[in-house]
């Protein structure tokens, strides 16, 4: 009965113990929501918290210890491009060939607009040509008195 109550107090420890040390990780400082910006130099397309490398992991841990020893997000963020260049960057640098990932949106957006502008100026003056510019020649009499007697009944 002792060993019983002994092996369900181990089990229920070992349970219970990684979401209690799970909790107890500080999650407060930069680190943590720095995974979620910078890109994983080891899973390409990926962020350092969605990837699943072993490598991953070791540089997760070392930003975490980064940022205990005291050093700035900025510090490490240069200390990761200084070493694994622009792969870690979430968007590409705004200047030089970079600068296209900026550029060719704004570049398609205008001329989107100023097709849209040069077909709706086609249309309206097609319309306003096909518009008749006099009156229409009046009726005959006898058919507006048949209009009008089929109107009145």
């Amino acid at each position: 009965m002792f060993a019983r109550s002994v092996a369900v107090g181990l089990l229920a420890l070992v349970l219970v113990a990684p979401a209690a040390l799970a909790q107890s990780v500080e999650t407060e400082g930069w680190a943590w929501s720095y995974f979620n910006e910078v890109m994983s130099p080891f899973c390409p397309g990926r962020t350092l918290s969605a990837c699943t490398s072993g490598q991953a992991d070791t540089l997760r841990m070392w930003i975490l210890v980064q940022e205990a020893a005291g050093r700035s997000q900025e510090d490490v963020h240069a200390e990761l491009i200084a070493k694994y260049g622009d792969v870690v960057l979430s968007a590409p640098r705004p200047a030089g060939f970079g600068m296209t990932a900026y550029a060719l949106p704004a570049l398609f957006f205008l001329g989107g607009g100023l097709v849209v502008v040069v077909f709706l100026k086609r249309q309206t003056r097609s319309a306003r040509e096909a518009a008749p510019t006099a009156a229409p020649p009046p009726l005959d009499p006898e058919i507006e008195r048949v209009i009008d007697e089929e109107l009145s009944r």
